[in-house]
């Protein structure tokens, strides 16, 4: 079992910025793989960017050069700084993580099975 707990949203003007944390409890084996992924109203999952054990991260295109994921593992937390918001990144962001690292460590692996936390809202304005 793994469990997620988010914060740090919130609401912010077009080129602001927010930092999210993700405290993370419970199996590190389960974490091998931690992210976010965001959904806004009537439109899909959408993956933003993972970590995994290893290091490694991913980004969705849309926001490559703007947000950068990072963990402190001595705190178990993950964290997603964001930079340079846009309208279109408004969506319940959640925190999520499974078991596999590597190749396997991706948006889309964390959006179709993972363990998620309740999510955090982020509100961009024009």
């Amino acid at each position: 079992q793994v469990q997620l707990v988010e914060s740090g949203g919130g609401s912010v003007q077009a080129g602001g910025s927010l930092r999210l944390s993700c405290a993370a409890s419970g199996s590190i084996y389960s974490r091998n793989c931690m992210g976010w992924f965001r959904q806004a109203p009537g439109k899909e999952r959408e993956g933003v960017a993972t970590i995994d054990s290893g290091g490694s991260t991913t980004y969705a295109d849309s926001v490559k050069g703007r947000f950068t994921i990072s963990q402190d593992n001595a705190k178990n937390t993950l964290y997603l700084q964001m930079n340079s918001l846009k309208p279109e990144d408004t969506a319940m962001y959640y925190c999520a993580a499974h078991g596999l690292a590597g190749r396997w460590c991706s948006g889309p692996s964390l959006v179709r099975g993972a363990y998620w936390g309740q999510g955090t809202q982020v509100t961009v304005s024009s």
